[in-house]
């Protein structure tokens, strides 16, 4: 049988491999991309980033058109064409992973479809739709991600019962909607159908939602919850879920007290775990933590040197931004001069409910656990022009700051586009910027953007829209 041979093969198409294979045949190395799915993209193309928040902005503008009316403009009552929906979503979906296909053809990158097993650490075994396919390869990098986790408790293969991925197919706008976890995926995807109908009610274990986030920046969210959905239950179980007729019976636990209530779905969004599974990684020297991530060290190297992990597969935060860095940081080491370490890179987070959250740096919350003095600078939306055009003044945004060096230690916000403000906080901690650096760079008005500038203000207390005391230096 012919042996296909490689520079390098790249396994696992998402944001991670997708970036390793184009970088590496930038930097002029033979490049093999295996994917398991018919087409490019991963999990957070097809499954997650993408389609969640092409659903979003669909219930973003439901919710918009029905709080129009005291600007004196009203819509009739949303209808939803779920098979149009879906067909607008996927057809983003494919664009998307088009345009991968086409960038890896432009760049020379080969592209093989199917499941890759390592039969040593340089060859693997590759099932394809055509049939058994073999590759040997000078080095690897792992990209397989992860998967929604479906502890055996909920799997009652009942369709009913759904991850995230499932979720995403809107099969249909269900009148009661359970979702276990009160985290990003949970709480994104309760805004979605809750805002196309469906009585949405969230059980969460933990003493707040958005686990990770200041409790300040999660009050806003909390707010629209509890307007939009059922109801939001915190430091809350499920003890069992089971079939009942075309519903799923749910037995919970809330403020002491057992529950029994039905269901027409369940969301499960406990968490995600890693796709390593099936790698035949026992021909190989990778090792792998109790969780199933694979080891690396800070060159994103394995236990075997010919053989690179980045992104969910990796472990450490699941976010795609950070896989496409630790993509650069591989390729550097396996096809530069291999001084390329994964230090600690800020990874900002972004929470797409309504309204949005972002945080990046050191958050107060970790500031106060760790004993690290810091000082905390506020900018209320309510005094923003442009969050009152937007009728979204229930924004804010914080500066961690370092009261000796002055330097920005951490930014959070929470308002109507929050994602896309934060990339300026990311750039501010990166370059070591000053809370007086931010303060003396002109913002355009009336835009969102100049509520960091204004907070930086605040901490020498002449911002032009708030009132504070002036600080003693």
């Amino acid at each position: 049988m012919e042996v296909i041979q490689t520079d390098i093969v790249v396994i696992g198409a998402g944001p991670g491999g997708y970036a390793a294979a184009f970088y590496a045949a930038d930097l002029g190395k033979k490049v093999l991309l295996i994917e398991r799915d018919p087409r490019l993209g991963g999990v957070c193309m097809n499954r997650g980033c993408i389609p969640s928040k092409a659903l979003l902005n669909a219930s973003h503008m439901i919710t918009a058109a029905r709080e129009s009316a005291h600007r004196g403009i009203s819509f009739g009552e949303a209808t939803i064409d779920l098979n149009r929906l879906r067909a607008w979503k996927e057809s983003i979906l494919e664009k998307l992973g088009s345009g991968i296909a086409s960038l890896a053809k432009m760049r020379g990158v080969s592209v093989m479809h199917g499941k890759a097993m390592f039969e040593s650490s340089n060859k693997l075994r590759v099932e394809t739709p055509e049939g058994q396919k073999y590759v040997t390869f000078d080095k690897a990098i792992i990209a397989v991600g992860s998967r929604p986790a479906l502890p055996k408790a909920f799997d009652l293969g009942n369709p009913r019962v759904m991850t995230s991925t499932e979720a995403l197919e809107i099969a249909d706008i269900p009148e009661k909607l359970l979702v276990i976890g009160g985290g990003y995926i949970g709480m994104e995807l309760g805004t979605v159908y809750a805002s196309m109908g469906s009585k949405v009610t969230v059980i969460e274990a933990m003493e707040t939602m958005l686990a990770g986030a200041d409790p300040d920046l999660v009050r806003p969210v909390a707010a629209y919850a509890k307007k939009a959905f059922q109801e939001v239950r915190l430091k809350s179980k499920v003890l069992e879920i089971k079939t009942s007729g075309k519903q799923i019976q749910v037995t919970s636990e809330f403020n002491g007290q057992k529950m029994d209530e039905k269901y027409d779905r369940v969301l499960v969004s406990v968490g995600r775990v890693p796709n390593g599974q099936d790698l035949a990684l026992e021909n190989t020297g990778v090792q792998r933590d109790d969780k199933g991530f694979i080891k690396v060290d800070e060159r994103m190297v394995t236990n075997d040197p010919n053989i690179y992990a980045i992104g969910d597969i990796a472990g450490g935060i699941m976010l795609a931004h950070k896989a496409s860095k630790e993509a650069r940081i591989a390729v550097e080491n396996l096809a530069g001069d291999g001084n390329a370490v994964n230090r600690d890179y800020l990874i900002p987070a972004v929470v797409f409910t309504d309204p949005e959250v972002a945080w990046v740096g050191l958050t107060e919350t970790e500031a106060k656990a760790k004993g690290i003095e810091v000082q905390v600078v506020k900018f209320p939306w309510g005094a923003s022009g442009r969050a009152l055009t937007y009728d979204r003044t229930d924004g804010s945004t914080k500066l961690i700051i370092d009261p000796v060096s002055e330097r920005i230690l951490g930014v959070g916000i929470v308002g109507h586009g929050a994602g896309e403000l934060i990339g300026e906080g990311t750039v501010a901690i990166e370059m070591g910027a000053t809370v007086h650096d931010l303060s003396a760079i002109v913002h355009p008005h009336p835009t969102l953007s100049e509520t960091l500038m204004e907070g930086a203000e605040v901490f020498f207390g002449h911002s032009t829209h708030v009132f504070t005391k002036k600080r003693e230096h």
